[in-house]
């Protein structure tokens, strides 16, 4: 696995508060002290952190996995808040989102009288600008979220430039698993997979077949959508021991992707964080698709060697037959 740290922006941000907004649950927060921050959520701490307001976090949410940031404390169970540990922290200012929960862990914490700012959440590349604005206006540097909008929209518009054209598109199914919690599911429309596959060229196998969101997997689906690549988050395979593990699943082996062990792996913490290293999935996908030594549907499919790790927050982990 490369290398996972952030591109953080130079100099020493200097917050101008207080700031005063309305969030996206309609509650009015002001914000006056950014010493001690705590996102519960990955991708707004991403943000945070890449603005340079890092050394000003104090905790994190589970799903906060950057180098810059794993030293921090957890606050979270699974993605449920703890209050308490929130709480224990002593911070100034929380951000969260909407889909934050549950929902009386985060009334607890307003009621505490310590600032919590919700944001809309955000599943496609269309909102990776306007939530990078919003937090880095609430947290009073404003010109440093302009750079780093301006610095995002460059990265991804370079990256999805990188797309071959002409490319027999590769149906790709979105795969979240979790061994412990035996949980399977396919990505379909709104999950943000659907969004990230798109980018670069390819159908939502989710999408195509009709579901929304997250469904459980079912040997149908599978076979009738017939995808041709499966797109799994790194842990979520290694839960459920790895390439054995999931060639156990009913239907896997009756599908173009299961018979030629067409498989991509993205780092759980960046493949839908929709933030600053949205970028860098995209470059790492299309070169595991498409252009790479190894590339897996650069010749519209045909059996891959296996591949070693690229670099990048995406493997293949394709060769050999499920």
């Amino acid at each position: 696995m490369a290398d996972q740290r952030l591109d953080i922006l130079p100099g020493a941000p200097e917050p101008r508060l207080p700031t005063v907004l309305t969030d996206a649950s309609g509650t009015r927060v002001e914000i006056a002290d950014t010493t001690r921050i705590v996102p519960l959520n990955g991708a707004i701490a991403e943000i945070v952190f890449t603005l340079g307001l890092g050394p000003r976090v104090v905790a994190r949410d589970v799903s906060a996995t950057f180098p810059e940031a794993v030293a921090l404390p957890v606050v979270t169970n699974a993605h449920d808040v703890a209050p308490e540990q929130v709480l224990a922290q002593h911070p100034t200012v929380i951000l969260a989102d909407t889909e934050t929960g549950p929902p009386e862990a985060v009334e607890q914490l307003r009621s505490s009288g310590v600032p919590v700012v919700l944001f809309e959440p955000v599943w496609t590349l269309g909102g990776v600008e306007g939530r990078i604005t919003e937090v880095a206006d609430a947290l009073g540097v404003p010109d440093r979220g302009a750079a780093l909008v301006e610095r995002t929209h460059r990265d991804i518009e370079a990256a999805r430039a990188l797309v071959p054209a002409g490319t027999k598109a590769p149906r790709i199914a979105f795969l979240y698993v979790r061994g412990g919690h035996g949980v399977q599911l396919i990505g379909g429309e709104g999950a943000g997979s659907d969004d990230i596959i798109e980018t670069v060229g390819g159908v939502d196998v989710g999408t195509a077949l009709g579901l929304r969101k997250y469904t459980p997997i079912t040997s149908e689906a599978l076979i009738g959508g017939q995808p041709d690549v499966f797109l799994l988050m790194t842990h979520g395979l290694e839960s459920i021991g790895g390439m054995p593990g999931l060639r156990k699943m009913p239907g896997l082996a009756q599908t173009p992707a299961g018979r030629e062990s067409r498989v991509i792996t993205v780092e759980d913490g960046v493949v839908l964080n929709f933030g600053p290293r949205t970028a860098a999935v995209i470059r790492a996908l299309v070169e595991l698709l498409y252009t790479g030594p190894d590339a897996l549907w650069a010749d519209g499919g045909a059996p891959p060697a296996a591949a070693p790790p690229v670099r990048g927050p995406a493997k293949s982990t394709g060769g050999g037959g499920i």
